[in-house]
Protein backbone atom coordinates (compact mmCIF):
# COMPACT_ATOMS: atom_id res chain seq x y z
CA UNK A 1 0.00 0.00 0.00
CA UNK A 2 1.43 3.43 -0.99
CA UNK A 3 1.85 6.23 1.53
CA UNK A 4 -0.88 8.17 -0.30
CA UNK A 5 -3.33 5.28 0.19
CA UNK A 6 -2.34 5.03 3.85
CA UNK A 7 -2.82 8.78 4.30
CA UNK A 8 -6.23 8.64 2.58
CA UNK A 9 -7.27 5.78 4.85
CA UNK A 10 -6.66 7.98 7.90
CA UNK A 11 -8.01 11.12 6.20
CA UNK A 12 -10.40 13.24 8.27
CA UNK A 13 -12.39 15.34 5.80
CA UNK A 14 -13.05 18.37 8.01
CA UNK A 15 -9.69 18.43 9.75
CA UNK A 16 -7.43 17.59 6.83
CA UNK A 17 -8.87 19.90 4.16
CA UNK A 18 -7.81 23.55 3.99
CA UNK A 19 -10.24 26.24 5.10
CA UNK A 20 -10.31 27.54 1.52
CA UNK A 21 -11.29 24.10 0.23
CA UNK A 22 -14.06 23.70 2.81
CA UNK A 23 -15.45 27.17 2.15
CA UNK A 24 -15.47 26.70 -1.62
CA UNK A 25 -16.87 23.16 -1.43
CA UNK A 26 -19.87 24.18 0.68
CA UNK A 27 -20.50 27.72 -0.55
CA UNK A 28 -23.78 28.12 -2.48
CA UNK A 29 -24.26 31.87 -3.03
CA UNK A 30 -22.63 31.75 -6.51
CA UNK A 31 -24.79 28.85 -7.73
CA UNK A 32 -27.21 30.74 -9.94
CA UNK A 33 -28.35 30.79 -13.55
CA UNK A 34 -28.30 34.29 -15.05
CA UNK A 35 -30.96 34.91 -17.71
CA UNK A 36 -28.99 37.30 -19.92
CA UNK A 37 -25.29 36.93 -19.10
CA UNK A 38 -22.65 39.04 -20.78
CA UNK A 39 -20.64 35.85 -21.22
CA UNK A 40 -21.58 32.19 -21.00
CA UNK A 41 -19.53 29.00 -21.14
CA UNK A 42 -20.34 25.34 -20.61
CA UNK A 43 -17.92 22.45 -20.37
CA UNK A 44 -18.31 18.78 -19.53
CA UNK A 45 -15.34 16.76 -18.33
CA UNK A 46 -14.48 13.16 -19.09
CA UNK A 47 -15.88 12.26 -15.66
CA UNK A 48 -19.31 13.53 -16.76
CA UNK A 49 -19.37 16.63 -14.53
CA UNK A 50 -20.65 19.77 -16.27
CA UNK A 51 -19.93 23.36 -15.28
CA UNK A 52 -21.76 26.38 -16.70
CA UNK A 53 -20.28 29.83 -16.04
CA UNK A 54 -22.26 33.09 -16.30
CA UNK A 55 -20.43 36.44 -16.42
CA UNK A 56 -21.72 39.93 -15.73
CA UNK A 57 -19.34 42.66 -16.90
CA UNK A 58 -19.36 46.42 -16.36
CA UNK A 59 -16.73 48.84 -17.69
CA UNK A 60 -14.40 46.06 -18.87
CA UNK A 61 -14.38 44.54 -15.36
CA UNK A 62 -15.98 41.30 -14.20
CA UNK A 63 -18.70 42.39 -11.84
CA UNK A 64 -20.02 38.94 -10.97
CA UNK A 65 -19.52 35.28 -11.79
CA UNK A 66 -22.12 32.65 -11.12
CA UNK A 67 -22.22 29.00 -12.06
CA UNK A 68 -24.29 25.87 -12.26
CA UNK A 69 -22.88 22.38 -11.95
CA UNK A 70 -24.14 18.84 -11.75
CA UNK A 71 -20.76 17.73 -10.47
CA UNK A 72 -19.25 16.52 -7.26
CA UNK A 73 -18.11 18.56 -4.28
CA UNK A 74 -14.65 18.97 -5.85
CA UNK A 75 -16.15 20.45 -9.01
CA UNK A 76 -18.28 22.78 -6.89
CA UNK A 77 -15.18 23.89 -4.98
CA UNK A 78 -13.33 24.57 -8.24
CA UNK A 79 -16.21 26.52 -9.81
CA UNK A 80 -16.60 28.63 -6.66
CA UNK A 81 -12.87 29.30 -6.69
CA UNK A 82 -13.00 30.47 -10.30
CA UNK A 83 -15.81 32.87 -9.34
CA UNK A 84 -13.83 34.14 -6.35
CA UNK A 85 -10.62 34.65 -8.34
CA UNK A 86 -12.34 36.29 -11.33
CA UNK A 87 -14.66 38.83 -9.75
CA UNK A 88 -13.27 42.35 -9.87
CA UNK A 89 -10.66 41.55 -12.53
CA UNK A 90 -10.35 43.51 -15.75
CA UNK A 91 -11.15 41.34 -18.77
CA UNK A 92 -7.54 41.32 -19.99
CA UNK A 93 -6.35 40.04 -16.58
CA UNK A 94 -9.19 37.55 -16.31
CA UNK A 95 -7.58 35.27 -18.90
CA UNK A 96 -4.62 34.73 -16.55
CA UNK A 97 -6.58 32.48 -14.16
CA UNK A 98 -5.41 28.90 -14.64
CA UNK A 99 -6.29 25.48 -13.26
CA UNK A 100 -3.04 25.70 -11.26
CA UNK A 101 -4.31 28.91 -9.60
CA UNK A 102 -7.49 27.09 -8.57
CA UNK A 103 -5.52 24.11 -7.24
CA UNK A 104 -3.14 26.40 -5.33
CA UNK A 105 -6.00 28.40 -3.82
CA UNK A 106 -7.83 25.29 -2.62
CA UNK A 107 -4.66 23.75 -1.23
CA UNK A 108 -6.10 20.28 -0.62
CA UNK A 109 -7.85 19.34 -3.85
CA UNK A 110 -7.15 15.59 -4.15
CA UNK A 111 -4.66 14.84 -6.96
CA UNK A 112 -7.12 12.53 -8.70
CA UNK A 113 -9.62 15.45 -8.87
CA UNK A 114 -7.39 17.97 -10.67
CA UNK A 115 -9.58 17.52 -13.74
CA UNK A 116 -12.33 19.36 -11.82
CA UNK A 117 -10.21 22.53 -11.88
CA UNK A 118 -9.62 22.04 -15.60
CA UNK A 119 -13.36 21.71 -16.28
CA UNK A 120 -14.25 24.81 -14.23
CA UNK A 121 -11.51 26.96 -15.79
CA UNK A 122 -12.40 25.62 -19.24
CA UNK A 123 -16.02 26.74 -18.84
CA UNK A 124 -14.76 30.10 -17.60
CA UNK A 125 -12.51 30.55 -20.67
CA UNK A 126 -15.48 29.69 -22.90
CA UNK A 127 -17.52 32.38 -21.09
CA UNK A 128 -14.74 34.92 -21.68
CA UNK A 129 -14.57 33.97 -25.36
CA UNK A 130 -18.36 34.25 -25.60
CA UNK A 131 -18.18 37.70 -23.99
CA UNK A 132 -15.78 38.88 -26.70
CA UNK A 133 -17.90 37.29 -29.44
CA UNK A 134 -21.00 39.11 -28.19
CA UNK A 135 -19.05 42.39 -28.11
CA UNK A 136 -18.11 41.88 -31.79
CA UNK A 137 -21.62 40.74 -32.76
CA UNK A 138 -24.11 42.28 -30.30
CA UNK A 139 -27.05 41.10 -32.41
CA UNK A 140 -26.34 37.57 -31.10
CA UNK A 141 -27.02 38.42 -27.45
CA UNK A 142 -30.84 38.04 -27.63
CA UNK A 143 -30.29 34.51 -28.98
CA UNK A 144 -27.94 33.60 -26.13
CA UNK A 145 -30.86 32.59 -23.90
CA UNK A 146 -31.62 29.63 -26.18
CA UNK A 147 -28.00 28.47 -25.87
CA UNK A 148 -28.09 28.73 -22.08
CA UNK A 149 -31.31 26.69 -21.85
CA UNK A 150 -29.92 23.82 -23.95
Amino acid sequence: MSSFQTNRKNFNFLQDHSLHYLEMAFRTDKREVIDHPDGYGKRTGQCGDTVEIFLTVRNEKIESVSFQTDGCMNTNACANTVACLAEGKKIDQAWEISPEDVIDYLGTLPPEEIHCAEVAVGAYYLALANLRELERSPWKKPYQQQMVKN
